[in-house]
């Protein structure tokens, strides 16, 4: 979806309409182009963010990129297409995605249009850590998922998905930027009782579940642990398809 943001003539200069989801590490491209396309090899282009000092996140002047006059932290991980260039195409490719790219930029070319564009950066947890202990007549569940961004959100259900009672989960920031959540529920061991901890992120469309069943009269509980991922998800690393573990305590 392409929004036009400013119209000069019989040009306009042309982004998206939503923000632009990147996940950490990855590169990403933040489109920006003009309608009816026009050749800019040779015009002045200026990718920049408001809130930076010095602005420039990107700058082409004189058929030359200019380093030097770049924010440091953008250093050698921008890049401008000639070749897309020639067809109005200013978009800008970023490498190695950081939390600090998160913001707005603004795609310029002086003297006749602009536009922004949103970058959102996202990171999730490869699994959710569970652990358990016994009181008299009951069980506390504990929950806890660690790398995450933005900040989850951590929600115990029952059997028929309603939420229990629990009490705010603990949330943490680490040094790299990344949150941590953890949560603990008392529950009762009824035979076939079933317990779901669900830690969620819905700006990235991502979650995992781990699921506690209580079997019969067995006094053996069963913790399946199960990933939700986002179907065009663009993280590197292992095979994101969901996968589903199985582990079981003796009570």
């Amino acid at each position: 979806t392409w929004k036009n943001v400013l119209f000069i003539g019989f040009i306009s200069m042309v982004g998206p309409s939503t923000p632009v989801l990147a996940m950490l590490g990855v590169d990403v491209v933040l489109p920006c182009h003009l309608e009816p396309a026009a050749d800019e090899t040779k015009s002045t282009v200026e990718w920049s963010r408001s809130d930076l000092s010095p602005r420039f996140v990107h700058l082409r002047r004189d058929v030359v990129d200019l380093p030097k006059k770049q924010h440091l932290s953008y250093a050698g991980r921008t890049h401008l297409s000639s070749s897309r260039l020639k067809h109005g195409d200013l978009s800008l490719r970023l490498s190695n995605v950081k939390l600090s790219d998160e913001g707005k930029y603004s795609c310029i070319v002086p003297g006749k249009t602009s536009t922004e564009v949103h970058l959102l950066v996202g990171e999730w947890s490869e699994e959710a850590l569970t652990s358990l202990s016994l009181y008299h007549g009951g069980v506390v569940l504990c929950c806890e998922s660690a790398g995450w961004y933005p900040e989850p959100e951590l929600l115990w259900l029952d059997s028929e998905g309603k939420l229990l009672s629990a009490g705010p989960p603990r949330t943490l920031r680490g040094p790299d930027g990344l949150y941590s959540v953890s949560s603990r529920v008392t529950v009762e061991t009824r035979p076939s009782n079933t317990f779901s901890c669900r830690v969620q992120q819905s700006n990235i469309s991502q979650s995992r579940t781990a699921q506690f069943s209580f079997e019969g009269e067995s006094s053996l509980v069963s913790v399946r642990l199960k990933r939700g991922e986002h179907a065009n998800s663009t993280k590197k690393g292992p095979d994101p398809r969901p996968v589903l573990q199985l582990r079981t305590f003796s009570l």
